[in-house]
């Protein structure tokens, strides 16, 4: 049975329209009723990530301004999506450094571009998979102890 991602909340930020748009319709068309954010620059992607939870981020690095790497260390240090999976979409190419540098700025995955529907929608499917897996047990454990165990709204997969 496929998933219903009804009010599943996604940012796609790129500074490049063409690849911000492609990669809106890519997520519209394998993710029927997800809801698309889009940020063009670094400032707009960190403005968006302080007003809203989103399920996942996708996130390109080789932007101006104070760049993706940035954008995506912010998000991890202070913003409502700490938690978040951010999957990095990037041409910068998968050197080492740049992948160890993701990993530890906390990306949850990475790929490359030029896009590959096929790659982009497994990695965004995996993820929203993981966090919805993961809210499940933090509620799980609130359940178990009476407690509230995290803030914020979990996925929104039905």
């Amino acid at each position: 049975m496929d998933q219903n991602y009804n009010q599943c909340a996604v940012l796609i930020v790129d500074d490049d329209e063409p690849t911000r748009m492609l990669i809106a319709r890519i997520v519209t068309l394998e993710f029927p009723g997800a809801q698309v954010s889009l940020a063009g620059t670094c400032e707009a992607a960190l403005r968006l990530a302080n007003l809203k939870s989103y399920d996942v981020i996708l996130l390109d690095l080789l932007m101006p301004g104070v760049g993706g790497f940035e954008v995506l260390r912010r998000i991890r240090w202070d913003s409502a999506n700490r938690s978040t999976p951010v999957v990095v979409v990037s041409a910068l190419g998968l050197d080492t450094q740049s992948i160890d540098q993701c990993k530890s700025l906390g990306a949850d995955k990475i790929v490359s571009k030029p896009i590959n529907r096929t790659a982009l929608a497994a990695a965004v499917k995996a993820q929203l998979a993981a966090s919805a897996d993961r809210w499940r047990r933090q509620a799980h454990a609130q359940d178990a102890t009476g407690q509230i165990a995290l803030t914020g709204a979990g996925p929104r997969l039905h």
